[in-house]
């Protein structure tokens, strides 16, 4: 069921340094896109912070009856919905990102000038999000091996540049270093399990675990999150998850655990701290980790299958 649709202008909040569009191009095509449709939009001067920047539009939103819209990869995204969860706000996205999967898995166009174009007509819809210590992830939380996978993904792009080649030949790199296994206790939805693993990452996007082989997407339209445990033994099982994963065949793998959950607690011993990648953003979050899905939904405008077709 669709939400009611605010009237009032578009608040962008773009991250120039987003995606393989670089920033005065992506702003430029949106610029353009735009006011050749005649609506009404302001781009929000950047702050000391994305964040910041985020939190000013969602307060010029609410003063005009506005829309706050994210233009950039799943990291800029991520930061926007932080600061529209609980606002009653709406939200808007243009992609501009290497993968893009939480406005892939939404139906949004990938190409910035269609993606601002659908906003036009798309419809207000709530869409599930994850929360670790509660700090908003919209495609995934991540942590391990996975978030040095994603600190040397980014070396590699301010380097060679955003495309996903770049992205596979630097995991292909990170994966050939020695990797230390995190010993693990959880306590998931009422059961406790122990294991060691060298990465546990915890999806909320369908179009991922459909693209990587893993079951459990219809799990996550029911309220769940999909937890991905990898206890792989050795350098070449790394390199056989990777290629399972690039053939959609990573949930076959005898090295690999996955489940649906709830609410989810991770605790690392006597570890204080740990580093932790949401949408692929990495910051150091105190232990216990508490995973759970957001009480409220996200109010996102999303193209009316109808229309699209």
């Amino acid at each position: 069921m669709s939400e009611q649709r605010p009237q009032g202008p578009y608040f962008i909040v773009l991250n120039d340094g987003a995606g393989s569009q670089a920033g005065s191009t992506l702003r430029q095509q949106i610029r353009q896109t735009l006011t050749e449709a005649a609506q009404p939009f302001e781009f929000i001067d950047s702050e000391s912070t994305l964040a910041a920047t985020a939190a000013r539009a969602v307060s010029q939103a609410r003063e005009r009856g506005g829309i706050v819209v994210a233009a950039g990869g799943d990291g800029t995204l991520n930061t926007v919905a932080q600061a529209v969860l609980g606002s009653d706000i709406v939200m808007g996205i243009i992609p501009g990102g290497t993968f893009n999967y939480f406005a892939r898995s939404l139906g949004i166009p990938e190409s910035p000038a269609d993606a601002a174009l659908a906003l036009a007509t798309a419809e207000v819809k709530p869409v599930q999000l994850g929360l670790v210590n509660q700090r908003v992830f919209l495609v995934n939380a991540s942590l391990g091996l996975y978030p040095k996978l994603l600190e040397d993904r980014e070396a590699y792009k301010q380097r060679y540049g955003r495309s996903r080649t770049v992205a596979l030949l630097s995991a292909l790199v990170t994966l050939s270093q020695a990797h230390r296994r995190l010993h693990i206790s959880l306590q998931r939805d009422g059961v406790s399990t122990q294991m060691h693993s060298v990465s546990v990452l915890i999806n909320n996007n369908p179009l991922q675990l459909h693209q990587v082989g893993v079951d459990g997407a219809d799990a996550i339209g029911d309220g769940k999150l999909v937890a991905i445990a990898a206890r792989p033994r050795g350098r070449l099982s790394l390199y056989g998850l990777l290629l399972r994963g690039l053939i959609s065949r990573l949930g076959e793998a005898d090295q690999i655990e996955s489940f649906p959950l709830r609410r989810m607690t991770v605790m690392l011993g006597r570890r204080k701290r740990v580093k932790v990648a949401t949408d692929g953003e990495i910051q150091w979050l105190t232990t216990p980790l508490h995973f759970a899905v957001a009480e409220q939904k996200l109010s996102v405008l999303i193209p009316s299958k109808d229309r699209a077709t």
